[in-house]
Parts: C-alpha cells; structure tokens; sequence
C-alpha cells in the first residue's frame, strides 16, 4: 500500500487534540474486527464515547450542521492520538461524516498531520462510511472514497443491508470492505429471508474485488451460519466488546 502523498499541515493538531471547536467532550472505546481464519484482529473500529464513556447516541446527539465539520475532524486526530497512546498494533477504523467532508483532499490534512505527531502509520488506517446519512450525493460519496483510495487508504461502508442501502455507491466506486448491518446478521441461521439477501450480497462482493464483515454478531449460531457462507471478518459481542479507551482481546469461536 502506497504512502499517501500529500502535505502535512499541523496548523490545528492540538486543537484538535484537546477538542477544541466542540461544545461537548468526546473519548472512545475500541472494538475489534476478527478475522477468524487467521485468529487475528485485522483492525480495532474506533466508536465515539463521552468523555465519562457515555454512548455514542448521547454524543451524536449534540452534533448538528454548525459543528459537523469540527466533530468530524476532532473524532479523527483524538482516535489517532488515542490509538498511537495505547499502541495499536493493527489497523485503526475511524468513521467519517461524508457531509462534514466537503473536499477530500482538504479534510484529509488533520489526520495525516495527527498521524505523523503522534507516530501512528498512516497505512494503518481504514475510514469507514457511516452509511446511514442517506442524503449525502451518490457522487460526493463516491469522490471521497476513490481519493482516499488514490491517498493509500482502505475504505470501508458500515450499516450495509437495512435502511438506505447504497447500491448505487457500489456501482460507482466499490469500497474495500462492505459492514453488514447487525440488523440484517440477527438471527440469521434461522431466517430463510436473511440467508438469501446476504448470499447476493456475498456474491456481489466477490464480483466486485472486497470483503464482508459481518458486523453485530451476539450469538454462536450466527456465526456458524455465516462462516459456512465463507465469510472470514467478524464484528461483534460474540468476539468483544467495545473496550473503553483499551483495546480488548477477542474470543475466537470454534470451526463450525
């Protein structure tokens, strides 16, 4: 994977560090994706918390048009900071607000700049699409992920199954991992109806060059189910849960 080129600007690093710009404070919790072929943590999705560890609802909450942008670029630095602090050895997921990004290029330099401060390899990070803000553009989604392509990141869509399914997205610009949402991956092993949207989803996937995580798994025979599909990364309860400002070791399940 290429280093991705472009200027560092540490102009707003420690603002953004010390959350300035935000009216709230924010920390995170880590969660692990597994890939359960190889008994290894692929990557450790970082999930926003209050600063107390209250839950991501009770944060976003108080995001809003006037303070998207500052959320979104505090969110990136202070999960660089925090990851390099706890010494991640894997990659780090951070979600990102496709309405917060108006220029990839531009909304990029904070997090490299973090990233360079505080000795994190900017190779290492995924972003990942919060898919539910359905209203941002087909096109303006898909420029962001192929210019983060373009930088040496990996990208991933999260949520993918329920609700407003960016089919369209993937038509223009396939990301490298595909999140089945944890609604679609509930109860699947015994819900025919389920079974046969996510083996279409799988097949599109292979066609398309990425992978699946199945994102939400709680239960043993969820997980059976899916890793019989060939599935291979995991998310979920099953394996751990978000860890609070540490990353936790995952639980690997037996072979179905």
């Amino acid at each position: 994977m290429n280093q991705p080129a472009i200027l560092f600007d540490e102009t707003h690093c420690e603002q953004c560090a010390c959350g300035k710009g935000l009216e709230f404070g924010i920390s995170f919790a880590f969660q692990p994706i597994v890939d359960v072929e190889t008994r290894s943590v692929l990557a450790y999705e970082a999930l926003v918390r209050g600063t107390e560890g209250q839950g991501a609802g009770e944060v976003l909450a108080r995001v809003n048009k006037h303070n998207r942008y500052a959320f979104d670029q505090i969110c990136r630095v202070k999960a660089v900071k925090l990851a390099a602090k706890l010494k991640m050895p894997t990659a780090l997921s951070i979600n990102f607000m496709p309405n917060a990004v108006y220029q990839a290029e531009y909304c990029i330099r904070t997090t490299l700049a973090a990233a360079k401060k505080y000795n994190f390899d900017t190779r290492r990070i995924i972003f990942e699409v919060i898919e539910a803000e359905a209203l941002t553009s087909t096109e303006h989604l898909a420029s962001i992920i192929a210019k983060y392509g373009e930088m040496g990141f990996q990208t991933a869509l999260d949520d993918f199954g329920t609700g407003y399914a960016r089919y369209d997205l993937l038509v223009a610009c396939p990301p490298d991992l595909l999140k089945l949402d944890m609604g679609l991956v509930r109860n699947v092993d015994r819900e025919p109806n389920k079974q046969a949207v996510i083996s279409g989803i799988i097949t599109m996937m292979q066609k398309l060059g990425g992978r699946i995580v199945a994102e939400g798994v709680e239960t043993e025979a969820e997980y059976a189910w899916l890793r019989r599909q060939g599935i291979t990364l995991f998310q979920g309860y099953l394996f751990a849960r978000p860890g609070f400002e540490h990353l936790p070791e995952p639980w690997y399940p037996p072979a179905p």
